[in-house]
């Protein structure tokens, strides 16, 4: 069991805080009083501290700021005192490493962006790593993250789009699940049951391109048989502009 830490207990926090719960691992978290974080806190059953210093004190194996990117500097500033066994992992998009460093040149420091899936375990978290890591702390923080879900190294300016593809693209999923089950509703199926086809579906879909790493297009050309009612609904996506639809979404949500 590692005890962990959370800074900042706002979406991403509470998502992450359920996920590692659930990997059984020991919690506490910081946040400014706020009663919202406090019932949840009793809910999900974590420590939570209102000053960084009591956290420090509670002398953490890791450390993860889920705060805002204005903010998460300043707060790493206050962690000057912790154990420099402690590694500090940065969920702050637009905080650099280079950043992080200046203010914490002793510790072992990451930096992640993760998506809300982290709570189910089922997360995509874009990792970046300085190059003169030890091949040892680079498995121990890659072993750690995979508690949450598929975790993918890149370079530090890489992790701006992987950002906006695993960060936003979960709500265009749910765009299209919810265009889904009204689909299924428009032709009979109850609200409920359509939303779980939908979801089923989706949940599969992934699975397997992931795990077959198959481009996919090909994936797709497997169930296209000719003449199919499959093509015929690929053929009226493209007449739709439903690919371009998907690109300019991502185009739109990575500008800085």
């Amino acid at each position: 069991m590692t005890k962990i830490a959370v800074i900042g207990v706002g979406h991403m926090g509470k998502a992450m805080i359920e996920g590692f719960k659930k990997a059984d691992n020991e919690i506490i978290a910081q946040n400014p009083v706020n009663p919202r974080v406090s019932r949840l806190a009793k809910e999900l059953d974590f420590k939570l501290f209102n000053a960084i210093n009591d956290l420090i004190a509670e002398n953490p194996e890791i450390i993860i700021l889920t705060t805002p990117a204005k903010v998460t500097l300043q707060v790493a500033s206050q962690l000057r005192n912790t154990n420099e066994k402690t590694i500090i992992i940065s969920a702050a998009a637009g905080v650099t490493y280079n950043d992080l460093k200046t203010q914490l040149p002793n510790q072992l420091l990451a930096r992640i962006i993760p998506n809300t899936p982290v709570a189910v375990n089922q997360g995509t978290i874009g990792l970046y790593l300085p190059e003169n890591i030890s091949s040892q702390d680079h498995e121990r923080i890659t072993s750690f993250l995979k508690q949450l879900g598929d975790v993918i190294a890149v370079k530090e300016d890489q992790l701006s789009i992987v950002g906006t593809i695993a960060g936003c693209g979960p709500a265009f999923v749910d765009v299209f699940l919810d265009a889904l089950g009204d689909s299924g509703v428009l032709n009979g199926l109850p609200r409920k049951l359509a939303n779980n086809i939908a979801s089923s579906m989706v949940k599969g879909a992934a699975s397997l391109a992931y795990e077959s790493k198959q481009a996919p297009s090909l994936l797709r050309d497997e169930v296209c048989s000719p003449g199919g009612t499959t093509i015929k609904g690929v053929t009226s996506l493209e007449k739709n502009g439903f690919r371009n639809a998907v690109i300019e979404a991502v185009n739109a949500a990575n500008q800085n």
